[in-house]
């Protein structure tokens, strides 16, 4: 989470659940609540044997009798949630007695649990038309052939791969492949428009290599390969303009892919390929990122189903690679040597070793084209290597060899040197002799500059962008392509596809009557707090503040002063005086400086229920203030950065005031839908609104768990207030583990617990009431995902509510969010654009460019600031409530208004944001000085990795009661 956040998969399930509804009661009113995240139920196993989930009866079932005794309510986490189970336990035994009916048995596969079809389309709004980066593609009727393809020797070079295919068909095309123009995608798949004249046969492909040494002599090398070509299938284009025309329903994947290949094949000549992006130096100005690091422009490109028929959605890419410098130079600017003139250290030597790791070389003093790869770093210096130089056995040194045979000496001889090839047979080469193979990708993590000059980079506003793209379908130049017009009869347009589009109303926001104005009606996406208050301002009797900073000390008392009065101007009611002296401290003892406060006001009995906290100049220290507050102290902080406070701007202190009044309990709006009771899905039963998320660590680092989120809404109707969970599982999981499990107790036996299981409990606390349904927005559920959500997620969501009742089943609906895409929408007149040039907000599409028959749209919900604004897709998954698209967009766009941290409405629905926010946070707990600083270790010792996953350190009662990670 990426990522930030990346995708998502599924819960794991069982049965036990084939009770039908309980009949409401008047102090308890039908339905359930579960909750969902991302991930799998109970324990740590995959389960695509388990059976996907049931679905809800829509029909109240006959009384029931209650089985489930006190002891089965035991939640796993909060330490108040025991005695609250008895007495859910206890209010469940008063209600009427009903008998069960059963569902309909669940469907055995993942195909048997399609997505629900689409309901019909949106009519809310005002109408009106935008441009999106898709472009046609129709095809002819080819008689399409996909093959699988064996090279020996093996290789994994796809370039290579690609020089033999290329020789293959220079060689036979005409005497044996039916002068056919194959399309081969560098792997084992090769697709043809019409049949080879055999089913199977074997080529022999010779390679020519030519070596120039310095000076005038030249060897040559000549490799040879075997190719087996076999028949695999005959992918069917009839089938998929059955899927386009709605005839045939199954979508034919294979026959995409083959098209997608062919697509893709003529551009391996001229980009270098990055998943599903191709870049070149040719596409646009490179630039330097710092560290020997520079990036280069491309674009992404993707065959898509969509309702306008096959798509290509094209987009601009930027992407980090090596710059093609000499080693030497790359020491020298990643690690900010001024110079190298002095041995490495033995710790610099392992960094250098890192860094340079599986890097692509080649020794400039030649003219040859043989690359090497950085497999480490000599323990010696280059001038202290020896090599055996003949078949005799004679022993030479680097140093003497480079100089006798190239008449080079060696400037660098005290560094070590680079080492190739394998163990048994090193290949050493001088690090000053040795140039980057330019077109590598940088994989490893980047650091703050760096991401700020990529983001720079980047950055395009919508016009920019939209004439880029287009420059980029001129630039490729599809039609009348030799293999992809001619060869297979694809055509592709070179116009942006035009889609009807709708701008929803914002939503109007209530704020407290005391204050001027009672409520905003928000023009173009952003308000202010100018002559209003919160909604429901939180309490702040006892608070300190404390100062890392150096630079700015003397203005300690000033801050809090201008800080206390502003939240006090906006509703809150904050004392005036500090409970405890305010106070700096020396940043090297933030760990002494906190316990000393905590200490203190555990000592006068009155606990803390704010710290203000300015940070440390040097950054790299906010992770340890929030673990040590939240997870050890159970100190509720807001942390201020030094430049910012030095500002004294009221914008400043009124971001920070909305900030902790959520952070003490308060509100800071509310939708006036909700307080009238007329938000449609949510007001008219107890409805529980939950975010999930999975973050991971970051590129290059192998052993750190990942992260798992999970957030609910505490505060039907208002739907405002967010309660967070966090969970650790496996490195890179994308399956949430903890949704729902039991663990075997000596006394109590097996006891139902998991992250659903204690949200649903801390609702019924929160609101008498237990959920009648479960809205769920799941952030990052690829696709590719979305079968195994529905075989394993609902599931865990089923568990966890009979885990509380039996029979307790609530309607789910199930929405993935996903702003991993490469969807962009243009504006086409000036009267649609906000301020920057974007589409304005609240801006829908459910036409055109998206699915063909499942319910998804595409939501602009904020107002752009810098670039072009990216919508976010919402795909249903699942869904017993009968959601018509006018109610999920609207109930989805207002959500987004209602974001705590600042007056702005959001792109993506604040439950999902909150999950990332937490996870975010979590991370720092496991890690908060690896990850705030930078480094790729991920906190894990050598002796760690071998212990599977470390748990989250618990964040203490009365943090956990608020939402601490805004």
């Amino acid at each position: 989470m990426s990522g930030r956040c990346g995708g998502r998969g599924a819960g794991g399930r069982g049965r036990g659940q084939e009770s039908g509804r309980v009949q409401p009661s008047p102090s308890f009113p039908p339905g359930g609540g579960g909750a969902r995240g991302r991930g799998r139920a109970s324990t740590r196993g995959r389960g695509p044997s388990s059976p996907p989930p049931q679905v809800a009866p829509t029909q109240p079932p006959a009384p029931f009798a209650p089985t489930v005794s006190t002891s089965t309510y035991h939640p796993s986490s909060s330490s108040g949630a025991e005695s609250l189970s008895r007495e859910v336990t206890q209010k469940l035994a008063l209600e009427p007695q009903v008998a069960t009916t059963a569902p309909p048995l669940p469907p055995s596969s993942s195909k048997a649990t399609r997505p629900p079809p689409r309901p019909g389309l949106g009519t809310v709004g005002r109408k009106c038309r935008v441009r999106a980066n898709h472009v046609l593609v129709d095809f002819a009727d080819k008689d399409l052939h996909h093959y699988d393809v064996s090279i020996t020797p093996m290789s994994i070079s796809k370039n290579l791969n690609r020089n033999i295919m290329e020789q293959l068909i220079k060689t036979y095309k005409e005497s044996h492949l039916g002068h056919r123009c194959p399309a081969y995608d560098g792997q084992k798949n090769l697709y043809t428009a019409g049949a080879l004249p055999f089913d199977s046969k074997v080529f022999v492909v010779k390679i020519i290599d030519e070596f120039h040494n310095h000076g005038s002599s030249t060897f040559v090398r000549e490799r040879q390969y075997k190719v087996a070509i076999k028949l695999a299938s005959k992918p069917d284009l009839h089938y998929l303009r059955e899927f386009l025309y709605r005839i045939h329903f199954e979508c034919p994947q294979e026959t995409i892919q083959v098209l997608g290949a062919v697509l893709r094949a003529k551009l391996f000549e001229s980009y270098t390929m990055v998943g599903r992006s191709f870049f070149s130096p040719q596409l646009g100005h490179m630039g330097e990122l710092g560290n020997g690091i520079e990036y280069w422009r491309g674009f992404y490109q993707s065959l898509r189903l969509t309702q306008m028929g096959l798509s290509l959605n094209i987009d601009v890419s930027t992407q980090s690679f090596y710059e093609p410098i000499l080693v030497t130079e790359f020491v020298v600017k990643h690690f900010k040597h001024a110079n190298l003139s002095r041995p490495l250290s033995d710790q610099d030597r392992l960094k250098v070793k890192k860094a340079l790791k599986g890097v692509k070389v080649e020794l400039c003093h030649m003219e040859c084209a043989k690359t090497y790869k950085i497999s480490g770093l000599s323990r010696e210096p280059i001038s202290q290597l020896t090599f055996t130089l003949d078949e005799k056995g004679t022993n030479a040194s680097v140093i003497q060899y480079f100089c006798d045979k190239y008449n080079i000496e060696l400037k660098y001889a005290f560094l070590p040197a680079l080492q190739c090839g394998s163990e048994a047979k090193p290949v050493y080469l001088p690090m000053e002799l040795s140039r980057i193979v330019g077109g590598q990708r940088y994989t490893k993590r980047l650091n703050d500059q760096q991401v700020k000059a990529l983001l720079r980079a980047a950055c395009q506003r919508p016009h920019d962008r939209e004439e880029s793209i287009n420059r980029m379908i001129r630039a490729n130049n599809l039609q009348g392509d030799a293999l992809v017009d001619k060869e297979f009869g694809i055509q592709v347009r070179k116009e942006l596809a035009l889609v009807d589009a709708r701008v929803l109303p914002p939503p109007m926001l209530k704020y407290h009557d005391s204050g001027r104005e009672q409520s905003v009606n928000p023009g173009l996406g952003a308000w202010n707090m100018i002559n209003k208050k919160m909604v429901n301002g939180g309490k702040v009797d006892s608070w300190t503040c404390v100062n890392f900073s150096l630079r700015y000390f003397n203005m300690l008392e000033v801050f809090c002063a201008e800080l206390v009065k502003m939240c006090n101007s906006k509703g809150m009611v904050f004392c005036q005086n500090a409970s405890i002296h305010i106070r700096s401290a020396r940043p090297d003892r933030i760990d002494q400086a906190l316990l000393d406060i905590y200490n203190e006001s555990m000592g006068m009995k009155r606990p803390l229920k704010l710290l203000i906290i300015i940070l440390p100049d040097q950054t790299g220290s906010y992770g340890k203030i929030k673990r040590i507050c939240e997870t050890e102290l159970g100190i509720v902080s807001q942390c201020c950065r030094p430049m910012l406070v030095a500002r004294f701007s009221n914008q400043y202190f009124e971001n920070l005031a909305l900030k902790i009044n959520v952070k003490v309990g308060g509100r800071n709006t509310v939708l006036s839908d909700a307080i009238m009771r007329r938000i449609r899905l949510v007001s008219d039963l107890p409805t529980i609104i939950l975010g999930a998320c999975v973050t991971h660590p970051p590129p290059g680092e192998d052993y750190s768990s990942s992260i798992a989120a999970v957030v609910a809404s505490m505060d039907w109707p208002e739907v405002t207030k967010y309660r967070g969970i966090v969970s650790a599982q496996p490195h890179r999981e994308e399956i949430i583990q903890d949704l729902y499990k039991t663990v075997q107790d000596p006394q109590k036996g097996v006891v139902p617990g998991g992250m659903i299981r204690e949200l649903l409990v801390a609702f019924f606390k929160s609101t008498g009431q237990k959920p009648h349904r479960i809205i769920l927005y799941g952030d990052g559920v690829s696709d590719s995902q979305s079968a195994q959500v529905l075989l394993y997620e609902i599931d865990a969501i089923r568990k966890a509510c009979a885990s509380l009742q039996e029979g307790y089943m609530p309607r789910v609906t199930f929405v993935v969010v996903q702003k991993k895409h490469h969807t962009r929408l243009f504006p086409t007149e000036r009267d649609q654009m906000d301020k920057s040039g974007n589409i304005q907000p609240g801006t829908v599409v459910d036409t055109g460019i998206c699915h063909l028959t499942e319910f998804d749209f595409y939501l602009n919900s904020h107002a752009g600031i810098q670039g072009t604004s990216k919508p976010t897709r919402y795909h249903v998954l699942y869904d017993e409530n009968n959601v018509t698209a006018d109610v999920l967009q609207v109930l989805t766009n207002n959500l987004c208004y209602t974001y705590a941290r600042c007056t702005r409405s959001v792109s993506i629905v604040p439950p999902a944001y909150y999950a990332r926010l937490i996870a975010l946070r979590a991370r720092y707990y496991m890690d908060d000085a690896s990850w705030d600083s930078g480094s790729a270790s991920g906190g894990w010792k050598a002796e760690d990795r071998n212990f599977g996953v470390r748990p989250i350190p618990s964040v203490k009662d009365n943090v956990k009661e608020v939402m601490f990670y805004c």
